[in-house]
């Protein structure tokens, strides 16, 4: 949503009564909303509503154009610091060969050195499921195996047919 939409300007501003702020920022008081045009037009400048839900609406006079790519700037910082964390999965079942589990393993790694999350599904089939204690050890195995990279988030939570538990990066 751009800054235009959201913010009104000079003739858009329509209520009776506004509480001003001048040019340089020092307070006028409450006035009417010709008065509070009037002086923008003096200063040749645009009454910005700085604040449109204040009890009277709170407006400044200032150089629309200037506020908005001062608020474009502020928002394109925020979005440069906000750091996206994504999930990935990875799926494993009891029986896994060790060439299997090496590879699953390696790929696990390349997650999180790159920051990422890991949710670890190990799911039983059948006659598998009358025996948890592999997926655990294999899920337990796995924990020693990424100890250097990452950490148990969420430990090993049976949940159905599926073993699940959740890997982050070390800080």
């Amino acid at each position: 949503m751009s800054i235009q939409r959201r913010v009104r300007i000079n003739s858009q501003i329509r209520v009776e009564k506004v509480r001003l702020i001048g040019a340089n920022g020092d307070q006028l008081g409450v006035v009417g909303i010709t008065d509070a045009l009037k002086a923008a037009e003096e200063a040749r400048l645009d009454l910005v509503e700085v604040a449109p839900l204040a009890s009277p609406p709170v407006c400044r006079v200032m150089d629309f154009s200037k506020f908005k790519y001062d608020q474009e700037k502020k928002e394109k910082e925020a979005r440069k610091r906000q750091r996206v964390i994504h999930v990935k999965e990875m799926r494993l079942k009891p029986k896994i060969g060790m060439h299997d589990y090496q590879v699953k393993l390696n790929k696990i790694r390349e997650f999180l050195s790159h920051g990422d999350r890991i949710k670890v599904t190990l799911m039983f089939r059948g006659r598998e499921q009358s025996h948890p204690e592999l997926g655990r050890q294999i899920l337990e195995r796995l924990t020693k195996d990424i100890s250097d990279l990452g950490l148990v988030e969420k430990g090993p939570l049976a949940e159905g047919r599926f073993l699940i538990m959740i890997l982050a990066a070390k800080s």
